[in-house]
């Protein structure tokens, strides 16, 4: 970078910044969707399922994110506004496999979701640190923070239910709780879409 003005000095060593944080927390992502999603199928979870599925659209996330670092605003708007469409169709097949669990319910393995719950909850704990430096630096890293905050309350939720199922011996809890984290799935898409949309607005 020899050469370059400070100004274009200092967008490039951001952008740097940004790749290297974004390839971090995708490779931790990719790796705890296939730990989660095989926890889940042993613990016959759906709170764990919701949680395996959220780390697949956040790999999937950091990945787009990852392409566009050096795009202009117009184009990591429309990459916004794709990753709230992701985060819309985790929502709804989360939804699909509580009707499923409704007709035909069983009671998950505490064991399982609460040690996998934990595990996640650290993974996520690091992707959090990662990326908390970056999340008001522009739509593409907002919506990542977006994405990362969420994991947070979703591990912490699947504890919980992990802990309800224990103490009841029943299945509900973790019905309940996946419930809910449909929910925090469909205000999170809605809040990246609507931001999104803004953005295209004012780049337009």
């Amino acid at each position: 970078m020899s050469g370059c003005c400070d100004d274009d000095c200092a967008v490039e060593a951001l952008r740097d910044n940004q790749r290297g944080t974004l390839q971090a927390v995708l490779a931790i992502n990719a790796i705890m969707f296939v730990v989660i999603i095989i926890a889940a199928q042993f613990a016959k979870s759906s709170a764990l399922f919701a949680d395996s599925l959220d780390n697949l659209g956040d790999a999937l996330t950091y990945g787009l994110s990852l392409m566009v670092v050096a795009s202009g605003s117009s184009e990591k708007a429309r990459v916004a506004l794709f990753k709230g469409a992701l985060i819309l169709t985790a929502a709804i097949i989360v939804a699909v496999q509580i009707g499923y669990k409704l007709a035909f319910p069983e009671v998950p393995l505490f064991e399982l979701m609460g040690t996998f719950s934990l595990i996640a909850l650290a993974a996520n704990s690091i992707c959090l640190g990662l990326l908390w430096r970056h999340r008001n630096e522009d739509i593409n890293m907002s919506s990542v923070w977006e994405c990362s905050r969420n994991d947070i309350a979703t591990n912490l939720s699947v504890f919980v239910a992990a802990g309800a199922v224990w103490v009841f011996g029943s299945g509900w809890p973790d019905m309940v709780v996946a419930g809910a984290l449909v929910v925090l799935l469909l205000r999170s898409s809605a809040r990246v879409i609507s931001s999104a949309m803004k953005e295209l607005q004012v780049a337009t």
